[in-house]
C-alpha cells in the first residue's frame, strides 16, 4: 500500500492509471493429479492408525471410525462364505471397501463428475477386473446393489468395460505404481518452476479497499473487517455480516476516492484483554487545519451491543504530524509481552529528505519507527506508559517509545504463534517494509534494531555516504526481492492453523503491485529462508466444491483468524470507495487435517443488528489451458549483478536466502524417457565428467546432471545451485551458455545413484564441478527430490524455450 518509486512525486498508487497490470503472474503447467476424498476434501493422514484399510494408514480418506465401519461391513459380506470362498475372496472385498480410503476415491467412485452417480465398486483396471470376476463374481451382490452390476455379473466382458474408468491412470490398482500419482501425495503441491500450487475460498466481499482482519480472541470467532473509508464490519462464524457497522469513523477519516491515496483508516487491533476491559486500538489519518497527522485512538464496546463500538468512547492516545501525504505505516498488534506495537513511516516523499539523516535514522523523530508502549491500566493518569526494557529510555535526545527504527513504510506486520507442539518461533514479529525505487523487503522486527533506511534499501545502498558509516549496525532483511518482481510488498504471516498441515511454518506474503504471492520458509539448519512462489493451482488442483484459483490483484493486506487460519485481501479497483474488495481464505488442496481435529464451538453471539447473508460473487474455480512455462526468475543473481554494480560495501554480507529446494511433482502427461547412453567400458572417464538425464522428451540439451567421480556416477543437490554453476556443466558438454539452473528435480531424481555433490559454489569460468567450491565428495545433507539440472544452448542469443 505503500509508495514504492521515489522518484515520482505523489503516490505509487498514481501508477495504476498508467495502465500497470498487476494480475497474478503465474504460467500454466499441465494438468496436476488431484487427490479428492468422497466428502469432495483433500485427503489427511489419520489421527488413531487404522486396523482394516491399513494400506492408507498413513495418508488416505478415512478416519479410524470409517475404517471400523468398513471393517464392519466386511465381515457381513465375508459371513456368507465358507472356508474356501473366505480364503479366496477375503482379499479382493477388503481391497475394493478399502478404495473409500484411497487418496483418490473420489476418482475411483467417480464422485467428481456430478452428472453421473457415484460408483458402488471402484472403478478398476480391466486385467484386475477379470481376475475378480474369475474367482470372486459370487460377492457383486454383497459388494453392489447397482442393477447394472447385477444384469452384467454373469457376463465379464461386459461388466468390466463397465467398471472401467474414463481416466485409465486411476484405475485400481494400477494407480498405486503409478509414480506421478503417488509420488508428492501429501505434499504441497509445485509447478515445474517450484510455485506452490494452493487454492483460495471466498469469505467475504464488495469491501472498499479491506486493509485489515483482525479478531477479538474472545472465542467467538467473529472477524472484523476494516474498510480504508474508515467502516469497520463485524462478520459472524457462518460468514453473514451484520447490517449496523462496528465501528464508523468515516467523518474523521482523511482520505480520498483516487486511486493513490495512501490516508485513511489504516489499522485496527483489540486489547489482548479485550474480553474483560471491552478496548481496541485504531490508527488512521485526519487533518487538523491545514496539517495532516496520523492518529492512535482507543475505543471501548458499547455496554449495550458486543457488535458495536462506543463512539463517544474514543480517547486519542498519540498523534504524530505528517510533512506528507504519502509513507504513513498504519500497523497497529500487541505482540506477545502485552505492549502495543505502532509502526510508522518515514513521513513520505521520496528518500526521506527530513533533517540531515532523515527521520528513520534519527530516534528523536517518532516518524520512521516501531513504538512500543503500554496502554494498560490507563483510566488514570497518562494515556500510556513507557515500557521499561525499551531500548532507548535512558539515550539522551532518543524518543522513549522508539522499539526498533530505520524502516522506511512498514505495510502489514504479525506475530508468529510458534509451532502448535513445539512453540518454535513464538512471538517473532514479522513485517513486509516497502522500498524506494529498487528493492522490497522482508525483516523480523527485534528490540533496538536498526534496519538501515535511508542508508539501505533491501540489502543495496541507497545513500552511500551513510551505508559506509560503520556506526550504522544495521540488520538485513531475511529476505528482499527486485522491482521486476514487484514493486510494494504486503507483508503476511506465518502460517499457524490447523486445517492445513503442511502449510505450518510457510511465512505467506504478497505484492500490492505485481499482485504476486510468495512465501518464505525458514531451513532449520542454516537459519536461512527459501522463497517459493505462491500460484493459483493449474488443471484440477483446485476443483474441489467452493475453492476457486483466482483473485483480483491487488494485495492490500493478511490476516489470521481466531483458528489460526490464513486469508488475504485484495481488490480489483485501488481506490478506497471503489466496493471490488474481497476476502480470501488460503486452501492446501494437497493435504488436510483428520476430520474432528480442528473442531471448535464458537461462544454465542447476541445479535441485535439485521444479518446479511453471506454470497459469493467471485467465480468458480477454472480449468486453465496449458501454455509452456516461462523462464524462471533468479532474483538472488540479478541481486548480486546489481549489489556488485553499484559497489555495494565490503561490510554488508550477500542476502541469507536462497531459492526452493523442494521438490514440485511431475505431470499426469506421460513423456517419453530418454534411453541413458553407458560409456564403453574401454574408455577411460576422468574425475568430473558429467552428463545429462532424465525425461526432457527427447531433449539432449538439458537434463538431470550427473557427475563422474571415483569410479561411479552420481547426483548434485541444488541448495546453492545457481547459473554460474550452470555454466560450467554446459560449456563442459560443449554448449556456448546456460539457459537455466533447474532445481527440485525438475528433470526427476536420480534415486539410482549417490549424491555425490553438496553446496556447490561456481564461479563460472572453473573446468568441471570438482574444481568449484562443494562440501566434499560423497558429503552431503539433502535428497533426490533437490537433484540439480540444466537448460543448455549453443546460441549464445537465443532467449529461454520452455
Amino acid at each position: 500500500m505503500g509508495e514504492s518509486c521515489g522518484n515520482v512525486p505523489g503516490h505509487s498508487w498514481l501508477l495504476w492509471r498508467a495502465g500497470i497490470v498487476c494480475f497474478v503472474s503465474v504460467w500454466i503447467s499441465p494438468a496436476l493429479s488431484h487427490p479428492q476424498c468422497l466428502d469432495f476434501k483433500p485427503p489427511f493422514r489419520p489421527l488413531r492408525e487404522l486396523e482394516f484399510c491399513v494400506m492408507y494408514k498413513d495418508f488416505g480418506c478415512c478416519d479410524f471410525q470409517k475404517d471400523q465401519d468398513l471393517m464392519a461391513k466386511y465381515y457381513t459380506i465375508m459371513n456368507h462364505f465358507d472356508y474356501d470362498g473366505y480364503a479366496t475372496c477375503a482379499g479382493f472385498v477388503q481391497e475394493l471397501l478399502c478404495q473409500e480410503c484411497s487418496p483418490y476415491a473420489a476418482h475411483l467412485f467417480d464422485a467428481e463428475d456430478p452428472n453421473t452417480p457415484v460408483r458402488s465398486i471402484p472403478g478398476l483396471c480391466p486385467d484386475y477386473c477379470t481376475q475378480f470376476w474369475d474367482k470372486c463374481n459370487a460377492t457383486l451382490p454383497h459388494l453392489s446393489d447397482d442393477p447394472h452390476v447385477t444384469k452384467l455379473k454373469f457376463d465379464p466382458k461386459r461388466l468390466c468395460q463397465y467398471l472401467e474408468l474414463d481416466d485409465a491412470d486411476y484405475c485400481y490398482p494400477h494407480l498405486l505404481s503409478n509414480p506421478q500419482l503417488t509420488q508428492n501425495l501429501g505434499r504441497v503441491q509445485y509447478d515445474s518452476d517450484g510455485c506452490l500450487q494452493l487454492c483460495l475460498e471466498e469469505v467475504a466481499n464488495g469491501l472498499r479497499n479491506p486493509l485489515a482482519m483482525v479478531h477479538a480472541n474472545d472465542g467467538t470467532h467473529r472477524f472484523f473487517v476494516a474498510e480504508q473509508v474508515g467502516v469497520v464490519w463485524v462478520y459472524l462464524p457462518d460468514r453473514s455480516r451484520l447490517e449496523k457497522p462496528f465501528l464508523n469513523i468515516s467523518k474523521s477519516v482523511l482520505t480520498s476516492s483516487w486511486e493513490g491515496d495512501e490516508r485513511g483508516f489504516l489499522g485496527l487491533t483489540f486489547h489482548p484483554k479485550h474480553k474483560h476491559n471491552g478496548k481496541l486500538y485504531v490508527y488512521y489519518s485526519i487533518e487538523v487545519g491545514f496539517d495532516e497527522r496520523i492518529r492512535i485512538s482507543e475505543f471501548r464496546i458499547s455496554a449495550h451491543d458486543m457488535n458495536t463500538v462506543d463512539h463517544r468512547s474514543e480517547r486519542v492516545i498519540l498523534e504524530i504530524d505528517e510533512p506528507a501525504s504519502n509513507h504513513n505505516g498504519g500497523q497497529l498488534l500487541f505482540a506477545d509481552d502485552g505492549y502495543l506495537y505502532i509502526f510508522t513511516g518515514d513521513g513520505g516523499m521520496a528518500g526521506d529528505p527530513f533533517g540531515k539523516f532523515g527521520n528513520a535514522q534519527n530516534k528523536s523523530a517518532l516518524l520512521g519507527k516501531v513504538l512500543r508502549i503500554d496502554v494498560d491500566d490507563n483510566e488514570k493518569g497518562p494515556l500510556y506508559k513507557i515500557p521499561p526494557d525499551n531500548p532507548f529510555v535512558h539515550e539522551r535526545g532518543a524518543r522513549p517509545e522508539v522499539f526498533a527504527y530505520g524502516v522506511r513504510n512498514m505495510w502489514r506486520c504479525s506475530v508468529d504463534r510458534g509451532d502448535p507442539h513445539s512453540k518454535e518461533g513464538k512471538g517473532r514479529i514479522f513485517c513486509g517494509d516497502v522500498g524506494q525505487n529498487k528493492y522490497e523487503e522482508v525483516d523480523i522486527v527485534e528490540k533496538g534494531r536498526n534496519y538501515g533506511w535511508r542508508a539501505k534499501e533491501g540489502f543495496s545502498c541507497y545513500d552511500k555516504k551513510l551505508c559506509r558509516n560503520s556506526s550504522l549496525d544495521d540488520v538485513l532483511p531475511i529476505y528482499a526481492y527486485p522491482h521486476k518482481q514487484g514493486k510494494s510488498v504486503t507483508g503476511g504471516y506465518v502460517y499457524r492453523g490447523c486445517e492445513y498441515p503442511n502449510l505450518n511454518g510457510m511465512y505467506i506474503f504478497g505484492d500490492f503491485m505485481s499482485g504476486r504471492l510468495m512465501s518464505l520458509r525458514e531451513d532449520r539448519f542454516s537459519g536461512q529462508w527459501r522463497y517459493n512462489e505462491v500460484c493459483m493451482g493449474l488443471g484440477l488442483t483446485c476443483a474441489f466444491p467452493g475453492l476457486i484459483n483466482n483473485y483480483h490483484p491487488y494485495i492490500i493486506s493478511f490476516a489470521e483468524d481466531e483458528a489460526g487460519e490464513l486469508y488475504f485481501m485484495s481488490t480489483g479497483i485501488p481506490s478506497a470507495t471503489s466496493p471490488t474488495g474481497v476476502v480470501y481464505k488460503v486452501v492446501d488442496p494437497s493435504r488436510r487435517a483428520p476430520p474432528r481435529q480442528c473442531h471448535y464451538e464458537p461462544l454465542p453471539v447476541k445479535v441485535k443488528s439485521n444479518v446479511v447473508p453471506f454470497v459469493p460473487q467471485e467465480s468458480e474455480w477454472t480449468s486453465l489451458p496449458d501454455v509452456p512455462p516461462t523462464e524462471s526468475y533468479d532474483w538472488l543473481q540479478e541481486l548480486i549483478d546489481q549489489l556488485g554494480a553499484i559497489g555495494l560495501d565490503a561490510t554488508t554480507p550477500p542476502p541469507p536466502t536462497t531459492t526452493t529446494t523442494t521438490r514440485p511433482p511431475k505431470t499426469t502427461r506421460r513423456k517419453p524417457k530418454r534411453k541413458k547412453t553407458k560409456p564403453s567400458p574401454d574408455v577411460d572417464i576422468l574425475d568430473g565428467a558429467v552428463r545429462l538425464a532424465g525425461e526432457q522428451d527427447g531433449r539432449v540439451d538439458q537434463g538431470r546432471v550427473e557427475v563422474y567421480i571415483r569410479g561411479e556416477w552420481g547426483t548434485v543437490c541444488d541448495d546453492l545451485w545457481t547459473m554460474s554453476n550452470a555454466a560450467v556443466v554446459c560449456r563442459q558438454l560443449g554448449y556456448r551458455r546456460a539457459l537455466k539452473a533447474a532445481k527440485s528435480s525438475e528433470f526427476g531424481e536420480g534415486r539410482h545413484l549417490p549424491i555425490l555433490l553438496d553446496d556447490v559454489q561456481c564461479e563460472g569460468t572453473e573446468a568441471t564441478l570438482l574444481d568449484c567450491k562443494h562440501a566434499g565428495v560423497g558429503k552431503h545433507n539433502c535428497a533426490h527430490y533437490e537433484d540439480a539440472g540444466v537448460v543448455c544452448s549453443h546460441d549464445a542469443e537465443r532467449a529461454m524455450q520452455g
